[in-house]
């Protein structure tokens, strides 16, 4: 006689989801309204410096329009996090509609960037690199949320699609690598000048605050 053995399957809804996704374009919405003329620079950031150019004072790091589109960021960044971690195997497969694992990786990406914006001002000052670091920061801001604007529209993809492949995961990978390299290069296109007497803790800078951080957190995941 064969004997069956039933086990619950249990699913996690995904209105929460919805709801976040819903309001994330509400805030690309907003701000594109309020602030219009500067959201269609944005947009070209990938073809022209214009944006990067007119808007590198600092005062501009902590406006309406970059604290909207942050949030933003966060969500997008996050959400995508939680699809990596399913996929790869590093959560249950269940964990990629759970609510409770996305706040966790809300919290701690958020709380991760802007103590890793509070350190770099730190470091700038102990290296006298103050000017550059303001204007650097709000070119990274600048650019992580344009990725993660990109990033919305997949997420809704991965996250409704329960067959994903991993050379698709890969090629968004590479994708945001490769922005975030060419970022890296149209900054020291614009700031040659002011980097050419400070090269060295410029290299110091990238090494212990944009590849070690990243580093350490891909190896607590890949461990533990």
């Amino acid at each position: 006689m064969i004997e069956f053995i039933l086990q619950p399957r249990v699913l996690q809804p995904k209105d929460w989801a919805t709801c976040l996704f819903v309001l994330s374009f509400a805030l690309i919405a907003v701000t594109r309204t309020a602030f219009e003329g500067r959201f269609s620079e944005f947009l070209r950031i990938l073809v022209s410096d214009k944006y990067i150019k007119v808007y590198k004072d600092s005062s501009h790091l902590m406006s309406g329009f970059t604290i909207l589109l942050f949030v933003v960021q966060i969500i997008s960044f996050s959400f995508f996090i939680q699809l990596l971690l399913s996929q790869f195997g590093y959560v249950p497969k269940d964990d990629k509609t759970s609510w409770i694992l996305f706040l966790r990786i809300f919290t701690f990406f958020g709380v991760f960037i802007l103590s890793k914006f509070l350190i770099e001002k730190i470091v700038a000052a102990i290296f006298n690199i103050e000017e550059f670091a303001e204007q650097f920061n709000l070119q990274k801001v600048s650019y992580r949320t344009f990725i993660g604007m990109i990033l919305l529209p997949v997420n809704i993809y991965l996250f409704y699609n329960n067959s994903l492949s991993n050379v698709l995961i890969y090629c968004i990978i590479g994708v945001i690598l490769a922005i975030n390299l060419f970022s890296y290069l149209v900054s020291l296109k614009i700031y040659q000048n002011l980097l050419l007497g400070k090269l060295f803790y410029f290299i110091l800078y990238l090494c212990a605050l944009e590849i070690a951080p990243y580093y350490f957190i891909y190896y607590l995941i890949t461990k533990n």
